[in-house]
């Protein structure tokens, strides 16, 4: 059970509000709520949850700009308001994940589970690296899907050693080729999409599951199922 997590749920939407505390204290998380932005930054100025579920279109102070007050706390936005390039730059400006109403509870949970999981398991152990069902050890470079190991090759390790140290952000195409130049000679565009490809093959064998997004225009970042 996770009654230590708090998490604070910031939705003018009363029946949605509603649904999310019954849902979120049956799985054991504390939750409270406020119904403006305003009312939300009055909330945070005494209180510091693990975790924010924020909505977009709030009454007088909008959900953006709450988020800019927002520090070190994982923010997953949801909205209804988002289309490709409100999700790139919610991403690029500090959420943590966002989805989209109407949306699945199972999905929001799992979301909500990864978020707090990272966070719990750079506080054990920072040679681990951990994401969803896949198990990063710097140390030994030993790489495992729910306790099988997989091989990679000395690129696609550095890919996903990359995309796990930063799970809760967009990694761009440039960062990641920065990332890569010592692991491989053609630290291309193109040679990326390849290695991305062999990568997302190679982890998806194991659980069936594709854990990399692409970001249009943007990158890739890790996707919890």
């Amino acid at each position: 059970m996770n009654t230590l997590k708090k998490i604070f749920v910031i939705d003018d939407d009363v029946y949605i509000g509603d649904m999310l505390e019954e849902v979120l204290t049956k799985e054991g998380y504390s939750v409270s709520r406020a119904y403006s932005g305003t009312e939300a930054l009055l909330l945070l100025s005494s209180n510091k949850p693990d975790l924010i579920l924020l909505d977009l279109m709030l009454p007088g102070l909008s959900g953006e700009k709450v988020m800019e007050k927002i520090k070190d706390i994982p923010v997953i936005v949801v909205s209804a308001k988002i289309d490709v390039n409100d999700k790139v730059n919610l991403l690029l400006g500090g959420a943590a994940d966002y989805i989209t109403k109407p949306f699945d509870t199972k999905e929001l949970l799992a979301r909500i589970s990864v978020q707090l999981r990272d966070k719990k398991s750079d506080s054990i152990d920072k040679s681990d690296l951990v994401f969803d069902d896949i198990m990063l050890d710097t140390v030994s470079r030993r790489v495992a899907i729910d306790s099988q190991e997989i091989h990679l090759t000395r690129t696609e390790y550095a890919i996903l050693k990359i995309l796990m140290q930063r799970s809760t952000q967009v990694v761009t195409k440039s960062d990641l080729m920065d990332g890569i130049c010592l692991d491989t000679p053609d630290c291309t565009e193109s040679s990326l999409k390849i290695h991305i490809a062999n990568l997302r093959k190679k982890l998806k064998a194991i659980t069936d599951k594709d854990y990399i997004d692409s970001v249009w225009g943007i990158g890739f970042k890790l996707k919890a199922d």
